[in-house]
């Protein structure tokens, strides 16, 4: 009676400590892949744009350059805010986007490069319907893609993102009116026809590594919710984010799919997918393109309505 008990408390022992040993084993692994995928969000607007930047037409100069003294300190300051947006204008954002989580590395390089974006403002601005100055289009950034409210234009922290925009742009020529290395082509996939449930397969197979199943609540890279762009910021056109998902995303191969292989369609019903999520409201869209010229991907309707010929992606 005593060996079996014996045997029994052995063999009990054991299988506690084999299962222990697995549970270990697996908490570890999934760790692992969870600070694997938590280094590819944080590196995500981290990246080294020396290679891009290389290549540039333009090059914009090192932040190593910077004048010394104040007007360089300015300049610093307004790569931080551009890069940094949420948490060193947290007054201002009303989400957890940056900007460089659009303009890779805060406009330097990679992608929707700013480089240049100095030179070509005061610009016409169909959706606003007039001309815009450059602090007028940051504010707008402000107020639609981070869902936030507009920094005054006299303030400290206007003057150091304008400073940094202009020092990185001051290698482009006066008189410059369009930056063709920075254009998104737009997608020409038919919008009236979006395969939402392929999107969404897409997204499982592609995107859910970085963005997650919350569609990257929290962080820099939030597709939808609270946490990223309202329904008036320019990803939220299905032509606009179908363009930048084809030509940016992913960023290394997933799920069978490589950085540029999404077809027109596939790229249309990603951004179908992550645009019928829930996002902020803007309540000032009914006022934007006042001359009626709306394009046909326009995520809501205004007063002025939609143009009647659509067959020009503005």
């Amino acid at each position: 009676m005593k060996n079996k008990l014996f045997l029994s408390s052995v063999l009990a022992i054991a299988t506690l400590l084999v299962v222990g040993f697995s549970i270990t084993f697996f908490v570890v692994k999934d760790s692992d892949k969870n600070v694997a995928v938590d280094s590819q969000v944080d590196n995500e607007d981290s990246q080294d744009p020396s290679e891009e930047v290389a290549k540039h037409p333009y090059a914009p100069p090192s932040l190593d350059d910077v004048p010394e003294g104040e007007e360089g300190e300015l300049i610093k300051l307004g790569y931080k805010y551009a890069t940094e947006t949420s948490t060193a204008l947290d007054g201002y954002v009303g989400n957890t986007l940056n900007c460089a989580s659009c303009h890779a590395d805060g406009g330097y390089g990679g992608s929707l490069d700013l480089v240049g974006i100095s030179k070509t403002h005061p610009q016409y601005n169909p959706r606003a319907g007039k001309e815009v100055t450059l602090e007028d289009r940051i504010n707008g950034c402000f107020k639609r893609s981070m869902n936030g409210k507009p920094l005054p234009k006299d303030s400290q922290e206007m003057k150091a993102m304008v400073a940094f925009y202009d020092y990185i742009s001051q290698n482009v020529p006066d008189g410059t009116t369009e930056r063709p290395w920075a254009k998104l082509k737009k997608s020409e996939a038919d919008i009236e026809n979006v395969d939402i449930e392929n999107g969404r397969e897409i997204y499982n197979k592609a995107c859910i590594s970085c963005h997650g199943e919350n569609g990257g609540q929290g962080t820099p890279l939030a597709l939808w919710g609270d946490d990223s762009y309202n329904i008036g910021a320019g990803m939220a056109r299905l032509r606009t984010s179908a363009g930048f998902i084809q030509e940016y995303m992913p960023k290394a191969e997933v799920g069978g799919y490589a950085p540029g292989s999404l077809t027109d369609e596939e790229a249309m019903n990603l951004a179908a997918y992550i645009n019928s999520q829930m996002r902020p409201d803007f309540p000032d869209k009914i006022y934007d393109w006042p001359n009626g010229d709306a394009p046909d991907d326009a995520a809501y309707e205004t007063l002025a309505g939609k143009k009647t010929d659509n067959a020009e992606k503005k």
